[in-house]
């Protein structure tokens, strides 16, 4: 989960933080860091599920590290305003939605 060193500098870019995936949940990580970027609290944003179902993000990740597969995986989806993408070895990497439409 992001610290509170890891302010996000600019909207226009990538913001990039990590969790652990053999203790923590995806889906609870995305929502604090997606708050700490909107600099909202994580209990005002929309619920997550409103956009992707969480247990099959965290199945997701949990199941890239059982079996201990040696690519990364990554799913992408807007939530928020913002673009996510979280990667199967914790990396979670947030952006302005409005700068990736073309």
């Amino acid at each position: 989960m992001p610290s509170r060193d890891d302010g996000p500098a600019r909207r226009d870019a990538d913001y990039v933080t990590t969790f652990d995936p053999a203790d923590d949940r995806a889906s609870q990580a995305i929502v604090h860091a997606v708050a700490a970027v909107i600099g909202a609290e994580p209990g005002d944003l929309s619920p997550l599920y409103d956009v992707v179902e969480p247990d099959a993000l965290d199945s997701f990740v949990e199941h890239a590290q059982r079996v201990g597969d040696t690519g990364t995986h990554q799913v992408w989806f807007t939530y928020e305003g913002v673009d996510v993408g979280v990667r199967s070895d914790g990396e979670i990497r947030i952006r302005d939605a409005t700068s990736t439409a073309s």
